[in-house]
């Protein structure tokens, strides 16, 4: 699949980029793109709950009241988890969620989700380019000229530019990854995928091995 290079101006530079069939024109695995989505989202889960137990709580573990004649239902101490105030049984406890998935498991489902972005036609190839200011309006004005204002946008660059990813963070529906950081579910959520001609390079380096 061949895509014309475009320029932060939305101008086509008369130059096309190969998108290379390993990568863009796979046969989708579904089922190994669910299992790198489930794993990048437990990462982000911080799995700090936590909650307080019997053995948590202060206060006496004497018993409150006689076993029989109150009338009422017995009772232990006063951290019983049926008291106002008392312990929790089996509550949450801290936990890290994530879990271990192979590398080529990984490689296959950002191809997979590379390769729906392609058949969607829904990848744009930009020209290498530097912000020389972290201007939020200077982004604004390159995601008018690619037509790609208020959808949402993921930017993927060679190298992280910390201009580019200033300008950006104020945009809450644009987001830039270096191309060592790309990640399937950044992928699928974004509506456009613009690449530059680094990114590109590097891409295929890293995928195809």
């Amino acid at each position: 699949m061949k895509l014309d290079i475009l320029n932060i101006q939305g101008e086509s530079t008369g130059i096309k980029a190969n998108l290379s069939k390993d990568i863009f024109g796979i046969e989708p695995n579904d089922h190994v793109v669910y299992l790198d989505v489930k794993q990048y989202r437990a990462n982000q889960r911080q799995g700090t709950h936590s909650s307080k137990e019997r053995s948590d709580l202060s206060g006496s573990r004497r018993k409150i009241k006689k076993q029989k004649g109150t009338g009422t239902a017995r009772a232990g101490d006063i951290k019983n988890p049926l008291f106002r105030g008392g312990a929790r049984v089996f509550g949450p406890e801290p936990r890290y969620y994530g879990f271990k998935l192979n590398k080529k498991v990984k490689t296959l489902a950002r191809k997979s989700a590379l390769t729906y972005k392609a058949t969607d036609k829904n990848i744009i190839i930009l020209e290498d380019f530097k912000m020389q200011n972290p201007k939020t309006k200077d982004m604004i004005s390159i995601l008018k000229n690619l037509d790609i204002d208020k959808k949402k946008a993921l930017f993927l660059t060679a190298e992280k530019d910390d201009n580019t990813c200033m300008a950006s963070r104020n945009i809450p529906y644009v987001k830039v990854l270096s191309a060592a950081a790309l990640n399937t579910y950044q992928v699928l959520d974004a509506q456009k995928l613009i690449i530059t001609v680094s990114a590109l390079k590097e891409i295929e380096e890293i995928l195809i091995k």
